[in-house]
């Protein structure tokens, strides 16, 4: 057997609710609504799915969703931890094993959410319901880190003092980001432009973060069906393989958030390393980018790190439009990202990925063959490779 996931499995569905602020309903119904979606998008009926996976962090148990779904023969079920870092692309990784090694056919990745309204995940900003920290919040919490924003500015201002890195720059993304929700009537700031001056001028959240370097809360749902090469080319679609992917954490605590920036070994350059191995390409071969943008800073190391520049160049690598569709060397994220889209945990990444590969994208990159997508950077993380067949 190969040691590589390399085309043994691909995506063949893609769906999701609306973004909002305020769903009005609960997170199953959200997790249904868009699993149902997916598995229409492919031509499949529910009782065709045989696996779930899902984020840890999700409330949503498979075993409701598929009793909900009328799917009677689950073989195969799991679940990947880290949120934003393993989540996104680690679900489709559990899928993709299963199907290529037989414990299941079809498999649906989802995650779902009421994360504005009903603040159904926890994480670091909510109010304390007890006295006192616990576990590595024991550590942070009293010098006043209780926020991811907090922990994200520590790393943004010493990539800042180490390598001239600007506020600019940071918006140089934001603004990529907001271009393209502004083409996309699904995003949630659909027909609110961004300008790099709206960026500088946005309250400070934590220096140097401003509000309009930190990503959406939104409730929502979003799904995608992965299966077999063979059994997909049968379906609606034609199929986006999955060219490669991993899972990876650096040696330093990850829940700090500060990154040893002089470092070169980081959890993401050892992944990227590997799945451009796997996949047989370079880097220069990849047509459109899906960076996971909770933060704007982490997408620039994020870029750093994966191997589309060297460390501390980053700030040159996003200016001058080059994230931006259609003229841009790179475009990025582009139905909005969790910046300006919606922040679905990243899932909703995975399917403007697969909508890039389809060619039916609203900023469609041109003849775009190959995606590459990452998870959350600075927390054990997740990324792959998708390939448009040819």
């Amino acid at each position: 057997m190969s040691e590589s996931i390399r085309d043994r499995a691909c995506i063949v569905g893609i769906g999701h609710t609306e973004y909002s602020k305020d769903s009005g309903r609960s997170e199953m119904k959200l997790a249904c609504e868009a699993i149902s979606a997916a598995i229409a998008d492919a031509g499949l009926k529910p009782s065709d799915i045989d696996g779930i996976a899902k984020y840890t962090m999700d409330n949503n148990d498979p075993i409701d969703i598929a009793r909900n779904l009328c799917m009677p023969h689950l073989r195969y079920f799991g679940e990947v931890a880290y949120g934003g870092g393993g989540g996104p692309v680690g679900t489709i990784m559990l899928g993709a094993m299963a199907v290529a090694t037989g414990q299941a056919k079809a498999v649906v990745a989802f995650r779902a959410m009421n994360e504005r309204s009903g603040r159904g995940t926890p994480r670091f900003g909510q109010a304390a319901t007890s006295a006192g920290a616990a576990g590595v919040a024991s550590y942070l919490a009293p010098y006043g880190l209780f926020s991811p924003a907090q922990m994200i500015a520590l790393a943004a201002r010493r990539h800042m003092h180490l390598y001239g890195t600007e506020s600019r720059h940071f918006g140089e993304i934001a603004v990529a980001c907001r271009h393209h929700a502004n083409l996309n009537p699904d995003a949630m700031m659909y027909g609110r432009p961004m300008t790099i001056d709206d960026h500088q001028n946005s309250r400070m959240i934590a220096s140097p973060l401003r509000l309009l370097d930190c990503c959406l809360e939104t409730d929502g749902g979003a799904a995608v069906v992965i299966t077999t090469p063979d059994r997909a080319r049968h379906l609606r679609h034609p199929p986006v393989f999955i060219a490669a992917g991993g899972l990876g954490a650096g040696a330093w605590n990850h829940r700090s958030i500060v990154k040893d920036l002089e470092s070169h070994e980081s959890e993401s350059t050892v992944i990227g390393k590997q799945i451009f191995k796997d996949a047989g390409i370079t880097h220069t071969d990849i047509d459109v980018l899906f960076i996971y943008d909770h933060f704007t800073p982490l997408v620039l190391m994020a870029l750093e790190d994966y191997g589309f520049c060297k460390r501390g160049e980053g700030k040159d690598f996003v200016s001058n439009g080059r994230l931006r569709w259609p003229d841009g060397e790179f475009p990025l994220n582009t139905s909005g990202g969790n910046l300006s889209e919606g922040y679905m945990h990243g899932m909703q990444n995975n399917i403007e990925a697969v909508r890039q590969l389809r060619g039916a994208a609203r900023c469609q990159v041109k003849d775009a063959r190959y995606a590459f997508v990452s998870a959350g950077n600075a927390v054990p993380t997740s990324a792959m490779i998708l390939r448009r067949d040819v």
